[in-house]
């Protein structure tokens, strides 16, 4: 099993920055696909961004430009630094890690709130 944490939400100003970090209970490099997910009140969760070891990594075309998904080697964490935030960025943002055995496993984090308000 493997445990996912997320850290680095809060409370940020319109066209403020902020950046979430994952840490996993495994190297996070060992992993099939590593990304970051979002679910707003009242909507359905969707992607942000996501790396592959077999695709291109993948943006939401709202966040395009503004967010970069990273892995850092040192620290063995996945980051989503988040610029030029925007009210409708609000969520609870999800970090998703998944591996390939017999099918895909994948493993969530509990999540980290991200507001944007003034």
């Amino acid at each position: 099993q493997v445990q996912v944490v997320e850290s680095g939400g809060g409370l940020v100003q319109p066209g403020g920055s902020l950046t979430l970090s994952c840490a996993t209970t495994r190297n996070i490099f060992t992993f099939y696909a590593v990304g970051w997910h979002r679910q707003a009140p009242g909507k359905q969760r969707e992607l942000v961004a996501r790396i592959s070891s077999v695709s291109p990594t993948k943006y939401a075309d709202s966040v395009k430009g503004r967010f970069t998904i990273s892995r850092d080697s040192a620290k063995s964490t996945l980051n989503l630094q988040m610029k030029s935030l925007k009210p409708e960025d609000t969520a609870v943002y999800y970090c998703n890690v998944a591996e390939i055995r017999a099918n895909v496993i994948n493993y969530w984090g509990n999540g980290a709130l991200v507001t944007v308000s003034s």
